[in-house]
């Protein structure tokens, strides 16, 4: 019996996308024959092998406007030459080629929203750019006929602004065993893409004043400016920036932490409603981390106390959080507790359970 074909489309180049890859190999050992279409840059490594199948699309261009505009097109040309039982666009910006291909060939388009598009730093100061991708949004999210996001904020604001259900599927990692919950090594930790908006400057500028090291686990635009600050301020000895760590290296990273750091700016509604893959990172780790006061933070501190509450990426507020955590060592060890029971529910394993649901029941309807 020939196995349901499903679809994945992103814009990036497959290499760090673990949501794409857990939804991806869930679906693949439940049954399904699973592809995952993404685009090629320059520097990329080969893919490893996977469960599923993976393809990369070459483009010339590799931002700003024609580059989007050649991915479009390149992958409208690639998936009307390729026939899938379900389209499943990832954001926005791989939305309307499925929807296309999934006409021609009579098949069922998936919405996988992982922020809110039209609301992201890189759109929100742009009105002309903001207002196109709002339009583009109104007018093909509703002919979906399944859309899940990253949390119950963007759900709830996703299903009233387009008239249709969105669903749940969390950015959890896999559950991880640990022997114990023993205190770590005393150094904070960021792990994420070195990006506007992640709240970096204002730590950094914080760390004279806190007596434990800094290690910055990633890369991004914002990386040589944030190396400039530390030199700048002298503090090459306290912060060391580890780069891109592949997922075992990045899990044994924070596994030695002492302290998470989760606190963006608040520069749109998609940082303001976010849950970060890291937060539950973190959590998986038994690591107490600094995390943002926005509402799904706030909600999920509600039910396990993991963390600290900052209100602000900047220094006064940061230090206090910090202090408390490596002074209070009762306090500290609460909260290891409750990330240990935090991480027997917030995990793959629970989550994937709802994702295969959703997918066998578009199917069944479908036949």
């Amino acid at each position: 019996m020939k196995k349901p074909s499903i679809v994945f489309t992103v814009i990036n180049d497959l290499r760090s996308d673990q949501r794409m890859e857990k939804i991806c190999s869930s679906l693949q050992n439940a049954g399904y024959e699973v592809t995952l279409v993404g685009r090629l840059l320059l520097d990329s490594p080969d893919l490893r092998k996977k469960p599923y199948r993976q393809v990369r699309l070459s483009c010339w261009f590799t931002k700003g406007k024609l580059f989007y505009l050649e991915y479009t097109i390149r992958l409208y040309f690639w998936l009307r030459a390729h026939a899938f039982e379900v389209y499943s666009a990832v954001d926005m910006d791989t939305l309307w080629p499925n929807i296309q291909a999934a006409r021609k060939w009579k098949s069922k388009v998936v919405f996988d929203a992982h922020e809110y598009f039209s609301q992201v730093p890189e759109v929100v100061h742009r009105p002309k750019v903001q207002k196109f991708w709002e339009y583009w949004e109104h007018k093909w999210i509703p002919k979906v006929q399944l859309a899940y996001t990253v949390n119950e904020s963007l759900a709830r604001i996703f299903s009233q602004k387009y008239g249709i259900p969105f669903d749940i599927i969390r950015n959890v990692p896999f559950k991880q065993q640990l022997d114990s919950i023993s205190d770590s090594e005393r150094f904070i930790l960021y792990q994420g893409a070195l990006n506007k908006g992640r709240g970096l400057e204002g730590l950094i500028k914080a760390m004279p004043n806190i007596p434990c090291k800094l290690k910055i686990a990633g890369s991004g635009e914002l990386l040589d400016e944030l190396k400039a600050t530390v030199h700048k301020l002298k503090l090459q000895g306290k912060i060391e920036f580890l780069g891109f760590l592949n997922p075992e290296e990045l899990k044994l990273i924070t596994s030695k932490a002492y302290i998470g750091y989760n606190v963006s700016e608040n520069i749109g509604l998609s940082y303001y409603y976010s849950l970060n893959n890291k937060f539950f990172d973190y959590i998986q780790s038994r690591l107490p981390a600094l995390t943002n006061d926005f509402p799904e933070y706030v909600h999920h501190l509600s039910q396990f106390e993991t963390g600290i509450l900052v209100h602000k990426p900047e220094g006064e507020y940061i230090i206090p959080a910090v202090l408390k955590l490596l002074n209070s060592p009762e306090y500290y060890h609460h909260l290891k507790t409750q990330c240990q029971q935090a991480a027997e529910i917030w995990n793959w394993e629970v989550e994937e359970i709802r994702l295969i649901r959703m997918y066998e029941e578009l199917l069944v309807v479908s036949c």
